[in-house]
This record gives structure tokens, sequence and C-alpha cells, in this order.
């Protein structure tokens, strides 16, 4: 991991939370969906990236809620921040660069991947997620959008650099800069009123499992 100050991990971090994403997400579903002519994009966009959402959604109530996952792996759910990221930032970039050349487009999808891959890289250098959390996180929101992109056989409308903007301000209304949204809270509260437990299933519980099967073993 890179030798760089924590808050500069916890400052790039924040621009792969739900609180800062799913705005950037609803914009684009938005200005797809205006015109007709593009107004299936938008609905393909929503599907895709709905079903990403879910799955990491569920794949981490499961844990929480039943403790499913991996020891082996250290895997506890799906990354939902690289997750966001690799799926979210990619297509924002290419749309803001719909108009240009395709190698100018192909270039901002590409930048879209790496900042996701460096918010995934931060998600590890505070120690929130796992190298296999993230890996799932980055490899499943990386599939949403190049299949998204791939299946864009016309120009959509160019996202203006200023509703880009604009969509990356409007969590500034109700977060404060760097305060991670509660989805995360939120979802434990789900898991433990879905499996009936007293508290969420942790990554000590997970680990601790693990150390009591080999010491029985």
């Amino acid at each position: 991991m890179l030798s760089l100050p924590d808050d500069f991990w916890y400052s790039i971090t924040w621009f792969g939370d739900s609180g800062f994403l799913l705005p950037v997400a609803c914009w684009i579903a938005v200005w797809l969906g205006v015109r007709t002519t593009t107004r299936p994009i938008a609905w393909r966009w929503l599907a895709l990236f709905g079903s990403a959402g879910a799955l990491v959604a569920a794949s981490k109530i499961a844990f929480m809620g039943w403790g499913i996952g991996s020891a082996v792996l250290n895997f506890t759910g799906i990354s939902g921040h690289t997750m966001l990221s690799a799926s979210i930032w990619p297509v924002a970039f290419w749309l803001v660069t719909a108009h240009w050349q395709p190698r100018v487009r192909a270039a901002a999808a590409a930048l879209g991947w790496a900042f996701a891959a460096l918010i995934g890289l931060s998600r590890l250098a505070i120690y929130a997620h796992s190298k296999s959390e993230v890996a799932a996180g980055f490899l499943l929101g990386a599939a949403v959008s190049a299949f998204f992109l791939w299946r864009q056989h016309h120009r959509p409308p160019r996202l203006h650099w200023v509703l880009l903007l604009m969509s990356m301000v409007s969590p500034l209304l109700f977060l404060r800069p760097g305060t991670p949204a509660p989805t995360h809270d939120a979802l434990g509260v789900i898991a433990v009123r879905l499996a009936g437990t007293e508290r969420p299933f942790t990554r000590d519980d997970l680990l601790r499992r693990r150390q009591q099967r080999i010491g029985t073993d």
C-alpha cells in the first residue's frame, strides 16, 4: 500500500460513498431519460446499476444477518464503495465526452476505472475492506459500466460537465464533506430484523469462528 497520509485516503474514499455517488447515478438516469430516443438507455442503466446495488446489499445482509461469508478469503460482503465507483465514474466521464472522438471517450472511461481502482485502494488503506471484497466490488462495478458502454450503438446526449458538477455538489446539502452515508448501518438494522438476531454479525465473529474450528481440528 502506498505510504500516503490517512487524510488523503479518507478524502479519496468519500468519492465512492453512496451519499456522494447515488445522486450522480440518478443524474445519469434523468439525463438519459429526458429524450425519448435515449430513454431505453436510461432504463438499461437503471436495470444494470440497480441489479449490482441489490447484489451488494444482499451480500452484506447475508453476512450481517446470518454470517454467510468466507473466513479463508476474509470476505464479509461486496465493497459498495468500489462497486459504485467502478460502475458510475466510467459512465459519467464517458457521457461528459460523448460527442468527442471515440479515443477520447475511451480514455475518459479508462480514467473512470482508474479512479475507481484508486477508491478501492483507499478502502484497503483505511482497513474498511479486505482485498477479496474490494476485488469483488471492482469486478462487479466494472462489468456494469463496461456492458453499459459496450451497448451504446448511438451517441447519447452529452452530459454537460456543469450537471456532473451539480450532482457531485448536491450531497453537500445533506452531508458534511467526508461524512459517510448511513447505508451500512441501515443494512445492519435490516439484517438483524430479518435474521432475528440481537446484533449484526461482524468480521471479528467470522475470524473467531474460524479460529475455533482450527482449534477443534
